[in-house]
């Protein structure tokens, strides 16, 4: 495996572990509402904080709006990088017919089998019958299937099939997104400003209606409206540059990106603070004072997400381009943590509940116990070949004629 592709599989790695520390830490958030979210009441904030314990520590506020901000553009940035290159090799139908596999059957066995059982002891907080058939009583009559982290897996699918009807309608199309992507080798800030500003057209109409954090849902399927185009965006972003090629392109581990990734990294935590300063202001009442306050965090929210992509990416193509074996194992069981770990993150919490510990304690000791079962489940479902198959994928053909195995973020 060249040493693009090193760092590319290293961060991989490292995103899915950054989704489960997320889910561990939201329990003890210091924004938390004092009491459980009602289960069978809207808004259903259940969805997005299913744990609220009584211990907590604003420092994960800062952790999680850190992550949340960035975390799922630069994952599926990073699934769009092999997309053009396999579906030159194969051609659209089998393209689509493994992503069905590979995406659509974990979808549908995370959605319906592993996520009532996270949710149970959700319900269980505040339920009057805490009993297993009381609960699938309430579960049936929610107006949505919650899916949970699910939700990228039917998105993510839902984008490689326009990528395949991409190809077949215009097949040379990859050969014009790999000329984009070459122009901008000599100068990744360009690629960065031209990111922002597509973003920011897209975003700020979205962001008058929509929280960034507001969702919809449709059955299993769910998404968040004003970030979504974002999510399309850097999906095909990543489609351009993989079409181009690592080595030779803006990702190459000696690259200018790479050279320059302590430049991403100051930008990254300037434009974070450009959106926690008016964000914090809008919550304070400074809004009608200053009435452009939402406008100037909207601004930072696009500019930090992909300062914080190209930071991150720069970092691990400088420093993590190397073959390391706890990478390498993180990364080959990337797909099974990110299906299993939230039925253990909020079981964990849940035991937590009436455990007096610190929250920093009670955070790192969900995120251990998450990590170590989705592992071990992952490699006992590796024991058995179609579950290897769908989970950690096969050998290919590398985008530099390098032996290698060929993956998408999940």
């Amino acid at each position: 495996m060249h040493r693009s592709g090193l760092a590319l599989n290293n961060l991989r790695g490292v995103a899915v572990l950054m989704v489960v520390a997320f889910h561990s830490v939201a329990a003890y958030l210091g924004s938390q509402p004092v009491t459980p979210h009602p289960f069978d009441s809207p808004p259903y904030g259940w969805r997005a904080a299913p744990i609220i314990d009584v211990t907590r520590w604003f420092g994960f506020d800062f952790f999680c709006a850190f992550e949340f901000l960035y975390l799922m553009q630069l994952m599926f940035f990073l699934s769009g990088l092999f997309v053009w290159p396999s579906l030159s090799r194969k051609g659209g139908a089998s393209f689509l017919r493994d992503r069905f596999l590979r995406l659509g059957v974990p979808f549908l066995f995370g959605a319906y089998l592993l996520m009532p059982l996270a949710y149970y002891p959700v319900y269980r907080v505040t339920a009057l019958d805490p009993s297993w058939s009381v609960f699938w009583s309430h579960w049936l009559a929610l107006p949505f299937w919650p899916s949970g982290p699910m939700w990228f897996l039917a998105f993510l699918l839902t984008l490689n099939v326009v990528a395949a009807g991409l190809y077949w309608l215009a097949p040379y199309s990859g050969e014009f997104l790999a000329r984009l992507a070459a122009k901008v080798d000599s100068d990744p800030s360009r690629h960065c400003l031209g990111w922002v500003v597509i973003s920011v057209v897209v975003y700020l109409p979205l962001a008058a209606m929509f929280a960034p954090w507001q969702w919809v849902a449709f059955g299993p399927f769910a998404l968040q409206p004003g970030l979504a185009p974002q999510y399309v965006i850097y999906f095909f972003t990543g489609i351009a540059v993989g079409a181009h090629g690592l080595e030779c392109g803006v990702l190459r581990s000696d690259g200018i990106l790479a050279r320059r990734w302590i430049l991403w990294l100051v930008s990254a935590l300037a434009s974070f603070l450009l959106w926690m300063v008016p964000t914090a202001g809008i919550e304070l009442g400074w809004a009608d004072a200053l009435p452009n306050l939402k406008l100037v965090a909207d601004l930072g929210l696009v500019v930090f997400a992909a300062s914080a992509c190209f930071g991150l990416t720069a970092i691990f193509l400088r420093f993590a381009a190397n073959d390391w074996s706890i990478f390498h194992k993180v990364s080959e069981n990337a797909y099974g943590i990110y299906l299993f770990h939230y039925v253990f993150v909020i079981w964990t919490q849940y035991a937590l509940l009436g455990v007096s510990l610190p929250a920093v304690v009670k955070g790192a000791t969900v995120f251990a116990i998450a990590l170590t079962l989705s592992w071990t489940a992952t490699s006992t479902m590796c024991l058995f070949p179609i579950a290897k198959r769908l989970i950690r994928g096969q050998q290919r053909v590398a985008l530099a004629d390098v032996p290698r195995h060929e993956t998408t973020l999940l």
